[in-house]
């Protein structure tokens, strides 16, 4: 079958066909031009290796060139800062000399204060300038140097420029090596710290203490106003500029220096605000030269000791320690200060330790038992402040001597109470009765001593020493007996020691009517005095009753029978029945006359040996003799009045008077005044045996 030629199918393959002629002859006519490029490439290639061969000569010159000029830069940029730092310092130098001159010129404190700051900069500023040359210079002259090596083996640059940057770098190397030093030892440097130096001293000098006397005086008195903790060393901006002062010269080697000229100096303030309160007695301090001093004039020294030394430590130490924190404590991390200020307290701290110690190893006399307690509680109460200013490290030795001398004060306290006791015990020996059958010094000396001791002012610290001893003795981990009972055992055992040499001297009295004498009044007078005190409260009312009223009631009605006694047994109307009519009234007027010839006698030795000191004792006593001697005579003159031949015998009334004349004449003889009792000071020295003076200080008023 003929095909049609209007199909469509035809036509596009027809089309197809034409399409692909077209374009086969089209890749036929690119592969001609491709293989054309082709050569055209290979000769572009082969002109460019030709190019690139001629052209590499030169970019290695220009590289080489471009890192010689970096090396050089940065051989010479270094160079030149060092020769702007040189610069910089000459320019610190000029103001520096500038600012001195003005410095010395200067008198107003204020200003002056403020141009030493000024100087200050100044100083820290070239300070930081010549440290930056110190630093830069040995790098910077290394730099220079290999560049030089490098030119010269290099030849990159001519002979001529090789040799001038030679030059210069010898100039530069010799310039550093002789300036640097130069400017730090020798220079306006060193002259201005020679100057802050001066400065340094200048100012804490200037830096005194308040008035010592007055600050003693004010605690003495209890003064509230009072504040320990109070330094008042220095002003802020004078603080700040020594603070400022040290930094510098630490900054520049010169500590060491530094810290001698302050604890020179701050010694040497501290003892002269010291010596204000003139403590002229801390020049004796040995024991042998304690016990040579007048008891008046140790008192008083010891107590100026208590207030002296507490002011020395919470006020002139204290603010010493707060001005060196402030001053040194910035540098070497704060480790100096401390120090510091140990070496300043030493030897001030040292001296009042010595005195203590001095007072505490001397003679133990029993009137320095209170001083000691004074001394032992006054250490207690600033303990605490103590050991808070001399913390640390550095304060380990003088802490460990302050807890000595509590140790010894504690131990010669003690010694002192205990020794009291043996000295009355062994004061009996050889002393009878005093020949009026008076209470002994030594018995009211004792009783005053212990009254003392009870009072508020020492028990504490009494009955601590007491338990310290103890738990030294039993170990610590003892447990001792309550503080009350320690004291009161020790206390009970000097009264018992008194009871004894009281007993010693009743058993050496030949005379009766004296022994009972004697016993009455000294132990009444112990209960009396001790009555209603606090002695009295602690040791007990039973104890006191029974150990002392008692006795004294029972020597009492002793004295009473041998003493008046007598007269009753000589009125006995029991011999009277056996007599007869013719002998009964020569025996009555013999009895009267007996009667009156021993009422005499007794009169008599009454009112010359015999004496009751005690006014309400005596009455006591009067009115029981009364009571014992006048019924019965009465009662005898009733009976027998007829049988008495002599009319003018006396009458009850007139025994009655006659009597009480006895006892009221001994108090007319015994009365010096109505006595008043007032604030007592510390007792005095004890007697040695009953023909010493009881030695009292002028002060000293008392019931004894």
């Amino acid at each position: 079958m003929t095909p049609k030629e209007d199909d469509p199918n035809l036509v596009k393959l027809e089309s197809a066909c034409s399409d692909l002629k077209a374009l086969l002859q089209a890749s036929e006519k690119m592969k001609e031009k491709l293989g054309n490029m082709e050569t055209r490439f290979d000769l572009l290639e082969g002109n460019l290796s030709i190019t690139s061969r001629r052209v590499a000569p030169i970019q290695s010159l220009a590289m080489s060139t471009k890192a010689l000029d970096t090396r050089i830069n940065r051989a010479l940029s270094p160079a030149l800062a060092l020769l702007d730092s040189f610069k910089l310092c000459e320019s610190h130098q000029h103001k520096l000399a500038d600012l001195s001159s003005k410095l010395s010129a200067e008198k107003t404190p204020e200003k002056r204060m403020m141009k030493l700051f000024d100087y200050m900069d100044c100083v820290d500023e070239l300070n930081q300038a010549i440290d930056s040359v110190s630093k830069e210079g040995e790098p910077v002259i290394q730099k220079l140097q290999e560049v030089v090596k490098f030119i010269s083996r290099t030849n990159a640059a001519d002979q001529h420029k090789t040799e001038r940057l030679r030059e210069s770098l010898i100039s530069l190397k010799a310039l550093y090596e002789t300036e640097v030093d130069a400017m730090r030892f020798d220079g306006l440097l060193d002259a201005a710290l020679l100057h802050l130096q001066d400065e340094f001293e200048t100012i804490l000098q200037n830096l005194r203490q308040q008035n010592m006397r007055t600050l003693s005086e004010n605690q003495a008195d209890h003064d509230t106003d009072y504040d320990p903790f109070d330094s008042g060393l220095g002003s802020e901006q004078e603080v700040s500029a020594l603070r400022r002062i040290t930094e510098t010269l630490a900054a520049n080697d010169c500590l060491d220096l530094c810290i001698d000229i302050y604890v020179k100096v701050r010694y040497r303030r501290a003892a002269k605000a010291l010596m204000r309160l003139n403590p002229d007695y801390l020049r004796t301090h040995t024991p042998e030269g304690i016990d040579e001093m007048e008891w008046e004039t140790l008192e008083t020294a010891i107590t100026l000791w208590i207030q002296h030394f507490e002011v020395a430590v919470k006020k002139v130490l204290f603010s010493e320690k707060k001005l060196c924190n402030q001053v040194l404590g910035t540098v070497m991390e704060g480790l100096v200060w401390p120090e510091c200020f140990i070496k300043i307290s030493d030897k001030i701290i040292a001296v009042f330790l010595r005195f203590g110690e001095g007072v505490a190893r001397s003679s133990k006399e029993p009137q320095k038992l209170f001083k000691l307690l004074d001394m032992f509680e006054s250490m207690k109460k600033f303990k605490l402040e103590f050991s808070e200013i001399f913390d640390g490290e550095a304060g380990v030795d003088i802490c460990t001597r302050f807890r000595e001398l509590e140790k010894l004060l504690i131990d010669s306290s003690s010694k002192v109470f205990w020794e009291f006791g043996l000295e009355i015990e062994g004061n009996s020996g050889g002393f009878p009765p005093p020949q009026d059958g008076s209470v002994p010094k030594l018995v009211r000396y004792a009783i005053y001593y212990l009254k003392y001791l009870a009072k508020d002012n020492y028990r504490a610290a009494m009955a601590e020493v007491l338990r310290t001893e103890q738990i030294w003795k039993t170990g610590i981990l003892s447990k001792p007996n309550r503080d009350e009972d320690l004291l009161k055992d020790a206390i009970s055992n000097v009264m018992e020691a008194l009871q004894r040499n009281i007993e010693s001297k009743r058993s050496r009295c030949r005379d009766k009517i004296l022994t009972h004498i004697f016993g009455m009044n000294t132990y009444w007078y112990i209960y009396k005095r001790t009555k209603n005190t606090e002695l009295f409260g602690l040791l007990g009312e039973h104890y006191m009753k029974d150990k002392y009223k008692a006795v004294a009631e029972e020597s009492a009605y002793m004295y009473q029978k041998y003493a008046w006694g007598v007269l009753v047994r000589i009125l006995d109307v029991e011999d009277l029945n056996e007599q007869g009519k013719e002998t009964i009234g020569s025996v009555v007027t013999e009895k009267m006359e007996n009667y009156l010839k021993c009422l005499d006698e007794i009169s008599q030795m009454h009112g010359g040996y015999y004496s009751i000191q005690d006014a309400d004792l005596r009455e006591q006593i009067k009115e029981a003799t009364l009571k014992l001697v006048v019924p019965a005579y009465a009662e005898f003159l009733e009976s027998y009045s007829g049988l008495l031949k002599r009319k003018l015998y006396p009458s009850p009334q007139r025994l009655q008077g006659l009597v009480s004349q006895v006892f009221d004449g001994g108090d007319a003889k015994l009365s010096t005044g109505v006595r008043t009792v007032v604030s007592l000071p510390v007792p005095q020295r004890l007697p040695k045996g009953e023909t010493n003076d009881f030695r009292r200080s002028r002060s000293d008023t008392s019931d004894i």
